[in-house]
């Protein structure tokens, strides 16, 4: 279809054109036409224009949910520039290696991120300039607001097709290094056409939006799907459980999106009226635990349509209302035009195709793929082999084509929504000067997903306790990634090529040795 081809730029346009007078984004007491958020988003795009931002630049943008990172983010596609969003918990190291390997040319920041980036600045390129959005800027950052004055209201059209690269998403990989997901205009567009259509969005639909925009769920579905559907995006700053359905009802939301962790915190509230008084239809997102699945759609009136996807392809698997299957990853996911759909299989280590029923690791194919890994093309080619992406993770296909996720292949911790690098970890670990080595390893956690377990082996002579290790993490790595135990070994299990066995570790926990 010909949206299918239009670049972010063209879509929002295009929607303006329809709804000029129609409420865009509400973010607490802002309600924002898309007029007056397009009108904006060219005063951002001209005041970048003048910073000497232009096409292909790489842009990183470190806020949490406000309307500014919006701003910011169409601003960059509205001149062919490039959205490298960071998330607003890292610290210092975390953020100076994505900073420099996407070799940015500014940073947008606040009151709360700047610190962290002035922290850094003396490592940064000296042509990565500093935007803050405080409402006093500290030395060497450029003001949001002398973004905004003077500039102009139009801004010149750019060469940016559909295959134009428009973000650099950094998600962890086995190495411990971030990779940077190149997502094309033609990703986000098409993604957001098929969750619109899959969900059943209208131009009547309010979508809540209550997870991070840095990542890439807000960003392809509850974004641009608003966009596509001509409908209202309600963004709120964070979710917080006990107040949750008390926004819903406040913003009359008719759709939101969550993660494993969500479900389960929603469930374990006390019970409130609010919570059965909504117009909320459907809830996307990662697993309800299969034991809770019925009841937390009886309880909350709403239906409830698990899907699959990551950053490197947005468009996965994905249940349908009229075809689904509770605890499923969905069949693969299709467009509004029958041509644009994904293919999946699931192989096994030698990629042949494993028969119904046989767990195998997840291939795709979809006209929402990533470019590439940027700067990485061993990475790249590593994970594209055959044309076919290798997700790296494991699942199992029914007699009736529906997927079930399984596991991961990747040495990737999941937690509150994020995915952690266990390598990463045991760098910081090991950095400490009575470490000898680590191994972290998930562990199931309470509210679902993981909870992020260390084994420690000292030097010889050395001493430290599972406190001072947790507080030299914290001083170094997001609060997420912060292991939640510890525990010391004289040594690791190890294979004869002195690969940890990870496997033992596990099993050595769950005995609760």
């Amino acid at each position: 279809m010909e949206q299918a081809r239009m670049n972010i730029r063209q879509l929002l346009e295009s929607r303006v054109r329809q709804h000029p007078d129609k409420a865009f984004l509400i973010f607490e007491d802002q309600v924002i036409s898309y007029a007056d958020f397009d009108t904006t988003v060219n005063r951002v795009a001209s005041g970048f224009l003048r910073l000497g931002i232009s096409t292909g630049d790489r842009v990183c943008v470190m806020l949490s949910n406000c309307p500014e990172f919006l701003y910011a983010w169409f601003g960059l596609m509205k001149i062919g520039a490039i959205l490298v969003p960071i998330n607003s918990a890292f610290r210092s190291t975390e953020t100076q290696y994505i900073v420099q390997h996407a070799e940015a040319a500014a940073i947008v920041v606040d009151a709360a991120t700047g610190p962290v980036v002035a922290d850094i600045a003396t490592h940064l390129s000296g042509v990565c300039q500093r935007i803050s959005l405080a409402t006093t800027p500290t030395a060497g950052e450029i003001a949001w607001s002398d973004v905004l004055a003077g500039s102009s209201t139009s801004v010149p059209m750019v060469d940016v097709d559909a295959n134009h690269v428009a973000s650099l998403i950094y998600t962890s990989g086995t190495t411990g290094q971030p990779k940077g997901v190149m997502q094309p205009h033609r990703s986000y567009v098409i993604a957001g056409e098929s969750f619109a259509m899959r969900v059943g969005l209208s131009a009547e639909d309010r979508v809540l939006t209550v997870l991070p925009l840095f990542h890439a769920n807000a960003q392809f579905y509850s974004t641009i799907g608003t966009l596509v559907a001509g409908a209202t995006l309600i963004l709120l700053r964070r979710f917080r459980a006990s107040h949750f359905w008390e926004h819903v009802q406040h913003s009359d939301a008719t759709q939101f999106n969550f993660i494993g962790a969500m479900a389960r915190m929603l469930y374990n509230q006390p019970p409130t009226p609010l919570e059965a008084t909504h117009r909320v239809r459907i809830a996307c997102g990662a697993p309800v635990p299969v034991e809770i699945y019925d009841d937390f759609e009886r309880r909350f009136h709403l239906t409830v349509l698990e899907t699959y996807g990551l950053s490197e392809c947005p468009m996965g698997t994905s249940n349908l209302v009229k075809m689904r299957k509770i605890g499923s990853m969905g069949k693969p996911s299709q467009h509004p035009d029958p041509a644009l759909y994904t293919r999946a299989r699931l192989v096994d280590d030698v990629e042949r195709d494993v028969p119904v029923g046989q767990v195998g690791e997840v291939l795709l194919q979809s006209p929402a793929l990533m470019v590439g890994y940027y700067r990485d093309p061993e990475r790249t080619a590593e994970a594209m082999r055959g044309s076919w992406f290798h997700t790296g993770d494991y699942a199992r296909q029914d007699e009736d084509g529906f997927f079930f996720f399984v596991d991961r292949k990747k040495d990737i911790i999941r937690r509150r929504g994020e995915n952690i690098s266990s390598v990463e970890i045991e760098r910081v670990l090991n950095d400490h000067p009575a470490v000898a080595e680590s191994a972290v390893i998930p562990v199931p956690a309470a509210l679902s997903e993981d909870d992020i377990h260390a084994y420690v082996v000292l030097r010889p002579g050395a001493q430290t306790t599972a406190e001072e290790l947790q507080a030299w993490c914290a001083a170094r790595l997001a609060r997420f990634k912060i292991p939640q135990s510890v525990r010391f070994r004289d040594a690791l299990p190890k294979t004869p090529t002195q690969r940890v066995e990870k496997y033992k570790l596990r099993e050595e926990y769950a005995r609760g040795v």
